[in-house]
């Protein structure tokens, strides 16, 4: 069985520690609000488009609503997945590189299909 260890910390050590803390669950809970008024924002797009709401054609919301999708999810692999801590710099890498080609790859084909 793993044996528990105590760490002294000294008082200066302690409130930096708490403070830290208190920053990262400020900023967890700045991003979940976020992510909540995206989607009731999101949701109330559509039912104004399917309540037939001038201004809120198929051409307004379905590019909105991809756009906020992709904001949601760089917004959540950056805050949530903790990629904004040090030490994740390659990992963040890859992932931005694997988007990026993720985007780049099916545009390519899409100009050159229908160029």
């Amino acid at each position: 069985m793993a044996e528990i260890q105590m760490i002294k910390r000294s008082p200066v050590e302690q409130s930096l520690q708490q403070r830290r803390a208190k920053e990262a669950m400020r900023s967890q809970v700045t991003m979940f609000s976020l992510m909540i008024f995206l989607t009731l924002i999101s949701f109330s797009m559509v039912a104004a488009h399917l309540s037939d709401v001038v201004g809120f054609s198929k051409f307004f919301v379905i590019p909105t609503l991809f756009l906020f999708a992709a904001v949601q999810v760089g917004l959540q692999l950056y805050y949530f997945m903790h990629m904004s801590e040090k030490g994740h710099g390659i990992p963040q890498m890859f992932m931005f590189t694997g988007a990026l080609l993720g985007f780049l790859i099916p545009l390519t084909f899409v100009t050159i299909v229908w160029w």
